[in-house]
């Protein structure tokens, strides 16, 4: 299986369409929004998508548990292996 983190990267990039950047640029501990990466609301609504599609995870209706989620590849990538591995 590829690294959860690199795949996830390969994910937001296919996703949000990110041309310029690679999943090299992207670090593990990088703030997704605002500073670090950028992204925003909607991003964030499309990336909740590709993971249902992706991994069959159905996000939690309660935003501030989500935004915790979405901090960092560091942190999505852990929720999504906690999903993975129930």
């Amino acid at each position: 299986m590829m690294d959860i983190e690199k795949d996830l990267k390969i994910l937001i990039i296919e996703t949000l369409e990110l041309e310029e950047i690679t999943p090299d640029d992207i670090k593990n501990e990088e703030p997704l929004f605002g500073e670090g990466l950028g992204l925003d609301s909607i991003d964030a609504l499309e990336l909740g998508m590709a993971l249902k599609r992706k991994y069959n995870i159905t996000l939690s209706t309660d935003k501030e548990q989500n935004k915790k989620f979405f901090y960092s590849i560091k942190t999505l990538s852990e929720f999504v292996r906690s999903k993975i591995n129930g």
